[in-house]
């Protein structure tokens, strides 16, 4: 078949509820094109991903979405007129939480039911999907001296050591002149905590200058972290300057190596994986395709009994009532409302996607709003009712859909999801986003076949057959979590075979810099 006939094959829209008073185009439709089945014809050129207006709308009525508000009409709209930011009037949506109104228990698989992959058992009983040594620094200043060390050990100096999966410096940008009261540095020290703790690590090394106000000390008391052979630190004006804390470093590595290549992979229940799901470069097919079929396979995990975090507060704004009647209980849904209320103050004046303004990309490819995209970011949470709701980098010990308070700004969202031990990330994206992970391996999801074909090197699976028609949502669901399994069990991601991710750790630069 030509490429012509099968694009002539492929649907032309889609319809997402029969409430709503829109309609999706699946390609480039263009001004005077007859939309099939609906009596309507297009009023102007349609790019593919934005929105065409299915009946009359007068001025201020709601667009309807999913048979979700995602705005309100900013002048009277004819059927076939294209919608979008021209048009469509960003306001205030009245919620009714109904806090756990919704909610339903959901029925596990027995154990010896639930699928397995091939995972690291830790001593404390935990499971990983990598097997890392990471280089840590409690301030900035520090960081070079952490690099060196990490970059000493390259591929050729780790060959003697096969099951060791690689050695990554864990570089930020603080650490000293912040605040020490409040959150700003509780957060950064619970974000390296989880790091240091979580089981894809088999061991760390912490490099401090000495003087700075992130004490080394204070952060391992206060955290319960105790030196050992898997978990040294150095401080640079003790060991006397920036020469000998490299050496000292590279010691402690090596004498780690032995040890850290002892591990071998064995079959483990897949309750022992935890998805941080995120989603970044979305366009108009991002909530229609990528997102519900990651949301299935979050279900799928569910039912396995593992865990799946939804993140990126400002990105859920305007639906968080979807998610408030799913809570196991009142409480569990207060608290996310607490979170929004959080940001809401936080950002108040501000030119944020919280108060409407998606960014260029995602408003290139079809969304007019932070409402329709928190409306397409909210599917990859699936139907499950939401467990738990938790703080920037706290450790996650619920099983199930939980959520986790972090910014909408990828590296540093996922950052925290893997601080609270998520053993893979799953990243759905539709503009191309690039992103990878350590020591977490990310797992890419195309929202459209167009962007797959271009950057194929970057995806590793392509939800754009959804919008094809050549695949359901369901089947795209199975795909995934079979993807999920794969790279859990030690098959490379994309972002991993090219190496992306050392640069990507981002703890929450919260708070004030003095």
């Amino acid at each position: 078949m030509s490429d012509q006939a099968a694009t002539r094959d492929r649907p032309l829209i889609l319809r997402l509820n029969q409430g709503d008073n829109t309609i999706v185009a699946l390609r480039d439709i263009p001004a005077g094109t007859p939309i099939p089945g609906t009596g309507i014809t297009t009023r102007q050129d349609i790019p593919r991903g934005h929105k065409i207006a299915l009946r009359p709308i007068p001025e201020g009525s709601p667009i309807l979405k999913f048979d979700v508000v995602i705005g309100y009409a900013g002048t009277d709209l004819q059927p076939g007129d294209w919608l979008h930011s021209h048009n469509i009037r960003f306001d205030a949506v009245e919620k009714d939480y109904a806090f756990a109104r919704d909610y339903r228990p959901t029925r596990i698989l027995p154990p010896d039911r639930r699928a397995v992959f091939q995972g690291i058992r830790r001593a404390n009983g935990r499971v990983g999907t990598r097997n890392y040594i990471g280089l840590f620094v409690t301030v900035n200043c520090s960081a070079t001296v952490a690099r060196k060390i990490a970059n000493h050990f390259d591929e050729e100096r780790l060959q003697d050591w096969p099951h060791v999966d690689g050695v990554i410096p864990f570089i930020h940008e603080s650490g000293c002149g912040m605040e020490m009261t409040g959150e700003p540095m509780d957060l950064l020290r619970r974000t390296l905590a989880g790091y240091v703790r979580h089981p894809n690590m088999a061991g760390a090394v912490v490099v401090s200058l000495g003087c700075e106000r992130n004490d080394l000390m204070q952060f391992f008391r206060d955290h319960s972290l105790a030196e050992g052979k898997m978990l040294r630190s150095i401080t640079m004006q003790h060991v006397g300057g920036t020469a000998r804390a490299i050496a000292e470093g590279k010691k402690a590595v090596r004498q780690m190596l032995d040890q850290a290549n002892e591990v071998r992979r064995e079959p483990c229940s897949a309750e022992h994986i935890t998805i941080g799901m995120q989603c970044g470069g979305s366009d108009g097919l991002s909530g229609l395709t990528a997102n519900p079929a990651l949301g299935a396979a979050a279900d799928i995990l569910i039912r396995n009994g593992g865990t799946a975090i939804l993140s990126e507060t400002p990105e859920i704004f305007g639906v968080e009532q979807l998610l408030t009647r799913r809570a196991r209980s009142e409480e569990v849904g207060r608290k996310l409302v607490d979170r929004m209320d959080w940001w809401l103050d936080h950002t108040r004046g501000r030119d944020t996607q919280i108060n409407g303004n998606v960014s260029p990309g995602n408003n290139a490819g079809g969304l007019a709003n932070v409402l329709e995209k928190s409306l397409g970011g909210a599917k990859k949470g699936g139907t499950t009712g939401l467990m738990q709701v938790y703080r920037y980098a706290e450790p996650v010990d619920e099983k199930g859909l939980v959520f986790m308070d972090t910014p909408g700004f990828d590296p540093v969202s996922a950052t925290g999801q893997i601080a609270g031990g998520a053993n893979l990330i799953c990243f759905t994206t539709g503009r191309g986003s690039c992103f990878g992970s350590y020591p977490s391996p990310t797992i890419k999801l195309a929202s459209n076949s167009a962007m797959f074909a271009r950057m194929e090197e970057d995806m590793d699976v392509n939800c754009g057959r959804i919008a094809d028609g050549t695949s359901t949502v369901e089947e795209m669901g199975e795909e995934i979590f079979r993807t999920i399994l794969d790279i859990a069990s030690g098959r490379q991601s994309k972002s991993e075979a090219l190496g992306v991710g050392e640069d990507e750790f981002a703890p929450w630069p919260i708070g004030v810099t003095g």
